[in-house]
């Protein structure tokens, strides 16, 4: 699953039309339509807000509007580009400011999918990945080197707490799930002990 990194806009000039376009996450239909709603209620003035939505693990629920500019030529191409990126979970809406200059239809395909292509480009773009929140238990004496090595090997621990023993919670990658233990029980001589917890998603920026 891709998502882009965080909402934002971007804005382009095209034959004296400014298109605003506007990403949000969303995680529900229900929040795409207040989303959506609440950006064409604050931006009445504008001569068209065009809208398109992608959602779902696999992106099986789309929709776009025209918002009044010619049939095909506003909501599906923004719908295109956000497919194309291979993203979901994403609302675009492209605000138009009309200039005085009609565009076509070609030129107004071309306008809207430019808009939403500039704005991903510019919020970025993360990969959702699996992974199993992973703790791994060890004695005090052992923790400081556990630590460190973990440190060292690129992994973070999300929590780290200290009672009996010392207990760090680290996220791992479902494919590397067993590398890892394997690692775990390496670098303390088989004294660590591992449970496997929770599963989740990290966000990983897209590049390129």
């Amino acid at each position: 699953m891709r998502m882009i990194r965080n909402a934002g806009s971007a804005e382009l000039e095209i034959r004296k039309s400014r298109f605003v376009c506007t990403l949000a996450r969303v995680r529900s239909e229900q929040a795409a339509v207040e989303f959506l709603a609440g950006h064409r209620r604050a931006h009445r003035d504008a001569t068209h807000n065009c809208t398109a939505y992608v959602l779902g693990e696999r992106g099986e629920i789309t929709k776009s509007s025209d918002d009044g500019e010619p049939a095909g030529t506003a909501g599906v191409p923004m719908l295109e580009v956000l497919v194309r990126r291979g993203l979901t979970d994403t609302a675009a809406v492209v605000t138009r400011y009309f200039g005085g200059v009609k565009l076509g239809a070609g030129g107004l395909v071309r306008a809207y999918g430019q808009a939403v292509a500039a704005a991903v480009d510019a919020v970025g773009v993360v990969e959702l990945r699996p992974v199993v929140t992973v703790t791994v238990r060890v004695d005090h004496a052992l923790a400081g080197r556990f630590l460190g090595d973990l440190h060292g090997s690129g992994r973070q621990p999300g929590d780290v707490r200290y009672g009996d023993g010392v207990e760090a919670d680290v996220a791992v990658p479902v494919e590397e799930l067993a590398v890892f233990e394997a690692w775990a029980a390496e670098v303390t001589a088989g004294r660590a002990r591992v449970t496997r917890g929770a599963t989740g998603h990290i966000e990983v920026p897209v590049t390129g």
